[in-house]
């Protein structure tokens, strides 16, 4: 049996997936960030590769966790670039945010298990 085949290629919509992020803010981000600059298909839509993905978790964590300002935030990447840094960076702060969601899915089990929460309802697409 072959392996399915890596996705290279995201639209906006797996992108917030992936990021936790809305539609508007990638836009914005895409103003204010000239190195997010996805490519468009044929319908005009975004289409986003992995390496972009990965710039978009490093700058989520700048803004977000270490609280940079756009500016401050544009300007150390622009120091992890220069010093070749960006993509081991850029997958240091995947890594964090993957580790930070699992111990948060960790704790809600925990609290599960303890009684003190109740079991979250399953998200059923297909009932009618």
């Amino acid at each position: 049996m072959k392996p399915e085949p890596v996705q290279e290629f995201f639209s906006i919509g797996e992108v917030c997936e992936l990021t936790d992020l809305k539609p508007h803010v990638l836009r914005y981000w895409e103003s204010q960030f000239k190195f997010l600059n996805p490519a468009k298909n044929r319908s005009g839509n975004r289409v986003y590769q992995r390496r972009e993905i990965e710039l978009i978790h490093l700058v989520k964590q700048l803004l977000y966790t270490e609280k940079y300002t756009i500016d401050g935030a544009r300007q150390k990447v622009d120091e992890f670039r220069r010093g070749g840094q960006v993509k081991g960076v850029a997958r240091e702060a995947l890594t964090a945010e993957a580790a930070a969601t699992l111990e948060a899915d960790l704790e809600q089990l925990a609290r599960i298990l303890e009684g003190a929460e109740a079991i979250p309802a399953p998200n059923d697409t297909t009932a009618a």
